[in-house]
């Protein structure tokens, strides 16, 4: 199994820290509005990439944080008239509306930032003792330049970092390549008490602080968006390894950034979509699929076009597999394990294992799918079907792909009608027969007879 790695741009080997378990801290959103297309790439991603470690049999711990206090927060409690813990709590809400849309698993812990205030101060404390940050006018900032390694992730030169950066008009800091971990209060602002008087944590020594406390100070995989690897990711390094005198993270995994109708997204160019937005248009699943039907590291494009072909892609899929059940209930006892099934699992783990081609995995689930379709077609065998049926579920479900397939009392309703109807027509009571689909084809059922029975659909 191999991973590029951000860290020394090449693949990797993958090999954890300690054998048969991954840690793995995954930058979380800022909670001050519900979240874009551009947010749920990583959320998609890394939940694959953790499911698929899972199937492995590796033991994952999986941790995602939530940034729940910070100047967004502040600008949208203000202008709303109410506190920041109440928009905080109003957007994890929402987003777990989204996450669970989705299909996104829980990560085994969820912590806040504001949960972990002591930790980050003790964190901020050790560094200042060790000499690598000072406070100043009530702020805490970080020595990047005596961190000797800094722009080790970005693969930047220092000069040319300092070249970007920006220093206003009678700032305290004594470098412009210098960053804050702790933020003196602002009146009207929420604050915490600490050894350098109030006020709230710098957005990098949250991610350091959750990380350490969850997982220990070295993790495996540390993993988000490429808008992220500078300044967020290479702050993080540079505050937990001086604080930890050790590595903070193995491998950094860092996905690519969503255009839209070919264009990078934009507020300013009015191409800015939540997932809520395109949920309420087309559904989660499609939305998930287009996050996973390429590379993660390349850039995606979405557009209304893209999404029509992920349904249709998904119809295949959901097509497939309702084939499988209805094929079981007729068909005979018996018949062989098809040796395609084996050579579909490896070319998934083939393509998993190569940076987590999610893109080529797909190709291998839909050359099962095409498999699948022939065996039932030339009348396969119980034991040959659930052998499909059992690969399916489980290739599928690595990639968190058809996962609204429920049984439930409608289903149980339709199947009595059209029992119904089946004896109607033996009876040759072609009127109640005919009454019974015209009620159906009104609950948007449609039927199909085929020799192996009728069979139904959604419309």
């Amino acid at each position: 199994m191999r991973f590029f790695n951000t860290l020394t741009r090449q693949k990797d080997e993958f090999i954890p820290i300690k054998e048969g378990e991954v840690k793995i801290y995954a930058c979380g959103p800022t909670v001050y509005n519900y979240i874009h297309i551009g947010n749920a790439r990583p959320l998609c991603v890394f939940d694959v990439l953790r499911r698929y470690l899972e199937w492995r049999g590796y033991k994952v711990t999986f941790v995602q944080n939530f940034t729940d206090i910070d100047d967004k927060l502040i600008k949208k409690a203000n202008e709303e008239g109410i506190t920041v813990p109440e928009v905080a709590e109003r957007y994890i809400k929402e987003f777990w509306t989204d996450a669970k849309g989705l299909n996104v698993r829980e990560a085994s812990v969820h912590p806040r930032a504001t949960e972990n205030i002591d930790e980050i101060q003790r964190i901020i404390s050790d560094l200042v003792d060790k000499g690598y940050a000072y406070p100043a006018g009530g702020d805490v900032y970080f020595r990047s330049k005596k961190f000797k390694e800094y722009g080790k992730l970005s693969h930047q030169p220092l000069e040319d970092l300092e070249a970007g950066a920006r220093i206003e008009t009678g700032d305290i800091k004594e470098d412009p390549m210098d960053f804050c971990l702790w933020k003196g209060a602002k009146e009207g602002e929420p604050f915490w008490e600490s050894p350098w008087g109030k006020g709230r944590p710098g957005w990098h020594i949250e991610c350091s602080a959750m990380a350490g406390r969850y997982l220990g100070k070295t993790i495996d995989i540390h993993c988000g968006g490429l808008d992220l690897i500078f300044p967020h990711h290479e702050n993080e390094i540079a505050q937990s390894e001086c604080a930890n005198g050790c590595e903070f993270a193995h491998y950094w995994l860092h996905n690519g950034f969503i255009n839209v109708d070919n264009h990078k997204m934009s507020k300013s160019l009015n191409n800015f979509f939540t997932v809520r937005d395109v949920a309420n248009a087309y559904g989660y699943e499609p939305i998930r699929y287009l996050m996973i039907s390429s590379q993660y590291r390349g850039p995606i494009n979405y557009s209304v076009d893209i999404i029509e072909q992920g349904k249709n892609a998904l119809e295949r899929l959901y097509t497939c597999r309702d084939n499988i059940d209805f094929a079981l209930k007729n068909a005979k006892e018996g018949g062989e394990i098809p040796a395609f099934i084996e050579q579909r699992k490896q070319e998934f783990i083939t393509a998993m294992d190569d940076d987590l081609n999610t893109a080529d995995a797909l190709a291998a689930i839909f050359s099962l799918v095409r498999e699948i379709n022939t065996v039932i077609a030339d009348g396969a065998g119980k034991d040959t079907l659930t052998a499909c049926a059992d690969m399916f579920d489980e290739l599928t479900g690595v990639l968190g792909l058809v996962y609204n397939r429920k049984t439930d009392d409608l289903d149980k309703e339709i199947e009595e009608l059209i029992e119904k109807r089946t004896k109607a027509r033996k009876e040759k009571d072609f009127k109640t027969a005919d009454e019974i689909r015209d009620k159906l084809k009104d609950m948007g059922i449609i039927l199909e007879d085929t020799p192996q029975g009728v069979k139904w659909t959604r419309a």
